[in-house]
């Protein structure tokens, strides 16, 4: 009788685990950016890639100052 009580328990626990794994995946979203947004927010970047992104990044040239600021300033 015990061990019938303890399955049924493991039972309920993977049965509401895969009730909240559903829920997670039947997500919609109003936009493609909305999407990868929530992906990257997913996603873990591996530290490599993180780095060689960054040593990238600095080879950009910085975006021009906008208008207003070089009138406010």
């Amino acid at each position: 009788m015990k061990h019938q009580k303890k399955f049924e328990s493991q039972e309920q626990q993977q049965a509401s685990e895969t009730q909240s794994q559903q829920k997670t995946s039947a997500r919609e979203f109003a936009s493609v950016e909305e999407l990868l947004r929530h992906d990257a927010k997913q996603t873990n970047v591996p530290p490599e890639i993180a780095q060689r992104l960054g040593r990238s990044l600095q080879n950009e040239p910085r975006p021009a100052r906008s208008w207003w600021r070089r009138w406010f300033r």
